[in-house]
């Protein structure tokens, strides 16, 4: 309950945080450039998380409400609580793998670049190709530990 009434003061806040960097950056004269892409950025942020919450929080209400007795007409229903729960985890595997592969895309012809000046630098070219597949394993770790816990 008290989500409901925190969720419209932390999404003002959200909104309004890079408006005021803005502001404060043009009254010292530099650009406003990077904080307007900033704001629309996170505005974005705001409304993918104001729509996935109370999907989220819809689909594990419905899971976790079991009723004491079932009967065998209701077993045979589907539950629309499972879902939401593939649903939430297809995007948790899609956007990490979104996200792992934007990662990749930048840092690979960086390493590669690198490799060819010098060949001792391998070890740490590969270390940062291999973070930006971090991502994508986090994002199947999160779907699978929705799916299975």
């Amino acid at each position: 309950m008290l989500y409901i009434l925190l969720l419209p003061a932390v999404v003002l806040a959200l909104l309004i945080l890079p408006m005021a960097v803005a502001f404060k950056k043009r009254k010292n004269g530099k650009s406003v450039r990077n904080a307007f892409i900033g704001n629309i950025c996170s505005f974005f942020a705001v409304m993918i998380i104001c729509a996935a919450l109370p999907i989220g929080i819809s689909a594990y209400a419905d899971s976790a409400a079991e009723p004491a007795s079932v009967s065998a007409e209701e077993t045979e229903a589907p539950d629309n609580g499972n879902g939401m729960l593939y649903l939430a985890s297809a995007l948790a595997v899609g956007l990490g793998s979104i996200g792992g592969g934007i990662a990749v895309a930048a840092a690979a012809p960086a390493a590669i670049g690198a490799v060819s000046e010098d060949p001792k630098s391998f070890s740490k070219a590969l270390i940062f190709v291999a973070l930006g597949e971090g991502c994508a394993l986090y994002g199947f770790v999160v779907a699978l530990l929705m799916l299975f816990i």
